[in-house]
């Protein structure tokens, strides 16, 4: 009987899922993912986390509990550094040990150190420390990371070609419709493409007609270029792509507006929020903030949603007079 290995859809599943997939089943074994976010998850995540912990955090809990019962082991990387010379969200280091700690009955946790910022070295430990739970053979392990790193690469090229990370992993290129403008949304991947903590904002977005463009959709080569021109290096990975994508979508992509949805509590949104909005607002480009939290209703997200939107489609029947 195949290992089942337990993958939480939660926090970076929307960012390195087809590589994780592939090595697991390179190696044998039987990839399981939790269910898609609702309700129950996101209340069992909340009464097991810590208060302070943000939403994304409290989701991924609620993720680990959804699976634990079903899996031989679960995949919680310790995430330190995935770009060279930056770091990502520091709860991310603590992911395991918050995860041991606020859930019992665990099954074997598959605890990896990803640290890219100084060298590679630790990349080449980790698969090869998680590829010996599934097979001695070396040669196997790499052959099945370098299976996953193409599986990457083709799903990078269709989010760059417009598809969400949802529509990349089912193969599609795009959801199919004619738009009549483009607006940027920017934020943490884990916040705009979960549909139960988003509320399907891009799917309401492009039912307007809307032509929705994320970070993930910009060419990673063109964001870095933009970077390299910050008057100060930005070492947030995550925070790095937003400012450099907010800065691409006015400048190149001459889009309408911006949405910006942050999770509450979430430091590094509040500092690159405020930087983001000054510049938007100072080009005088509209720019909607949208704060989630396992207390916002969607009701209420509805209502700025189209209210930004009929404002930008006033504002655009006003230039045509």
């Amino acid at each position: 009987m195949k290992p089942r290995v337990g993958i939480p859809r939660a926090l970076l599943y929307y960012n390195y899922f087809p590589m994780w997939e592939a090595f697991f089943k390179e190696l044998g074994a039987e990839v399981v993912l939790s269910d898609l976010t609702n309700k129950k998850i996101l209340d069992d995540g909340v009464n097991c986390s810590v208060d302070d912990a943000c939403l994304p955090i409290k989701v991924f809990h609620g993720h680990i509990i959804n699976l634990k019962d079903r899996v031989d082991y679960l995949f919680v990387p310790r995430l330190i550094s995935v770009e060279r010379n930056e770091y990502i969200c520091p709860k991310f280091c603590g992911l395991p040990d918050m995860v041991l700690n606020s859930v019992r009955e665990l099954p074997t946790v598959i605890d990896c150190t990803i640290n890219l910022r100084n060298s590679y070295s630790s990349l080449r430990k980790a698969v090869l420390d998680v590829g010996r739970l599934f097979t001695s053979d070396y040669r196997r392990i790499y052959m099945a990371y370098r299976k996953a790193a193409q599986n990457l690469k083709f799903f990078e090229e269709l989010m760059e070609n417009g598809a969400t990370p949802l529509e990349a992993m089912r193969g599609c290129h795009s959801a199919k419709g004619e738009y009549r403008y483009p607006i940027g949304l920017i934020g943490h991947p884990y916040n705009i493409y979960d549909n139960y903590v988003s509320m399907r904002i891009i799917d309401k977005l492009r039912d307007r007609g809307i032509n929705v463009i994320t970070q993930d959709m910009i060419c990673s080569t063109e964001l870095d270029r933009i970077a390299r021109g910050f008057s100060k290096p930005m070492f947030w990975s995550f925070g790095k792509r937003i400012m450099a994508a907010s800065r691409y979508l006015i400048d190149e992509r001459q889009a309408r507006g911006i949405i910006y949805l942050v999770a509450f509590g979430c430091g590094l949104d509040a500092l690159v929020g405020d930087l983001v909005e000054r510049r938007i607002r100072k080009r005088g480009i509209p720019f909607c903030l949208l704060t989630i939290d396992e207390h916002t209703g969607e009701a209420g997200i509805d209502t700025r949603l189209e209210a930004f939107v009929d404002m930008l489609e006033w504002g655009g029947a006003k230039e045509c007079l």
